[in-house]
């Protein structure tokens, strides 16, 4: 240990255990009031913090909310605007910020944020992004057949089911690390498709016969939502296992644990699948946040949170200077329970690019708002949906053309509008920002490697 970190490993400050599944809907735990989800750690982490129920995946796709969660930017100003584009080297993240205020940092698991091929080595250095322990691999879904490279480009195979070896490796970090100030990430890929590669004996566990129908469900496979549930209490698991290691050590009073997603899952709600839309299920993520003694315990909060913040409310949390270019929010006084520290008023939702799944509801393009009420979006042919969520929680009826909302459309519209401009974005067709950000390269070799049959090219 270098003095820097023996001194910093003697002061007051806490740790950072960072946890997020990917494509996790915000509803999927016992705690959220899920009548089927088993999560009995995540219950418990819940109990003693502070849970989000409006948390909100400013992107909801992968790549693009990965780079805003660990940037503390929105995707125009990251450079990672949809899947398998490279974050930006020069934008700083977690990593780099924790590491230089004398933190031991790590990150396992999936990173996504480092273009393709999706199997490429990750060198130490700049594209790692200030992370010291490394032990990622860029993107793979493959939950028993696992690789992760340290720092040669040999990669290390993972045995058994990826979570549960991956979460092995946090454990060794923190048993190492546990007497000095960490800031610990780790990436599990499910639930994530494919749903069906989970433990046996938990997918065994879930009956599809027995699911409680969700009011909004249309033609649902059950087994896929089974086996999604499964993934999930198998994380669960994980967790307690990280939450007994803090406990062995005599830390978790000194750790900020946060679990999170990174998008959500439509998962047959309104017919759809996957995520990249402006519903609740592929936009709200689980939000919990833990630190004994200064974050509320048991609290279940209403107020805004979105990805975007997690990075100034935590160097908050931490006092440590946030660094140029941030464009969320220091919501630690929120995280707090600080008397009249309410949160924004509403998140900023971004489509630049359709990657996947967008055409299927009839948009390309799109930007909206979340508000603890309403859900609004608009094409670049106009405004599509209004949901008020207090009337409507299953989101069934648009009611963007209906006169008792033509003031709310107005008010949400002219919302949006101000967020555009504070955010730097003309709302353009998404080949203008491929030639704006000059990403024309990348992304042509993005689609040449994963859209190799119709690749949509773009010329400089």
């Amino acid at each position: 240990m270098t003095d820097a970190r023996a001194r910093d490993s003697r002061a007051v400050r806490p740790n950072v255990l960072f946890v997020f599944p990917d494509q996790m809907q915000a509803g999927a735990m016992g705690c959220a009031g899920h009548p089927d989800v088993r999560t009995p750690n995540l219950d418990r982490l819940a109990g003693g913090g502070t849970r989000f129920v409006h948390a909100v995946a400013n992107c909801p796709v992968c790549t693009p909310s990965r780079g805003t969660m660990l940037s503390g930017r929105y995707p125009l100003a990251h450079g990672a605007v949809t899947n398998d584009l490279p974050l930006r080297e020069d934008v700083q993240t977690f990593g780099e910020v924790f590491a230089a205020g004398g933190w031991r940092t790590g990150y396992i698991g999936k990173w996504h944020l480092d273009g393709v091929p999706r199997a490429r080595f990750t060198p130490p250095g700049r594209r790692r992004h200030g992370f010291e322990y490394w032990a990622a691999w860029n993107c793979s879904h493959q939950y028993f057949d696992g690789r992760y490279f340290h720092d040669d480009p040999e990669p290390i195979p993972l045995q058994g089911y990826e979570p549960h070896a991956q979460t092995d490796l946090a454990l060794d970090f923190i048993h190492a690390h546990h007497d000095e100030a960490f800031c610990l990430f780790l990436s599990w890929g499910p639930p994530h498709p494919p749903y069906a590669q989970v433990p046996e004996p938990d997918r065994a566990s879930y009956e599809p016969d027995a699911l409680t129908r969700r009011g909004n469900w249309r033609d649902p496979d059950l087994r896929v939502v089974a086996d999604y549930y499964a993934a999930i209490t198998a994380l669960d698991r994980e967790m307690g296992r990280l939450l007994a290691a803090l406990d062995e050590h005599g830390i978790g009073e000194h750790t900020i644990v946060v679990f999170t997603s990174d998008h959500g899952d439509m998962l047959f709600s309104h017919g759809m699948r996957e995520k990249q839309k402006p519903w609740d299920e592929s936009i709200l993520v689980p939000l919990i946040m833990r630190y004994p003694g200064v974050v509320p315990a048991g609290r279940v909060t209403p107020a805004l949170f979105s990805t975007v913040d997690l990075l100034p409310t935590l160097l908050g949390m931490c006092a440590l200077p946030a660094p140029a270019g941030m464009q969320g929010q220091d919501l630690s006084a929120v995280v707090r329970g600080q008397p009249g520290s309410a949160g924004p008023s509403s998140a900023y939702l971004v489509n630049a690019i359709p990657v996947s799944n967008p055409p299927d509801i009839g948009q390309g393009e799109w930007r909206g708002l979340r508000t603890r009420r309403y859900t609004y979006a608009a094409g670049l042919s106009g405004p599509w949906l209004l949901y008020d969520n207090e009337a409507d929680p299953l989101q069934e009826h648009n009611v963007l053309h209906e006169p008792a909302y033509a003031a709310i459309r107005r008010e949400l519209e002219g919302e949006l509008q101000e967020w555009l401009q504070r955010t730097g974005d003309p709302f353009l067709p998404w080949p203008e920002y491929i030639r704006r950000l000059e990403l024309f390269e990348l992304w042509n070799l993005r689609e040449r490697t994963q859209n190799r049959t119709h690749p949509r090219l773009v010329a400089p």
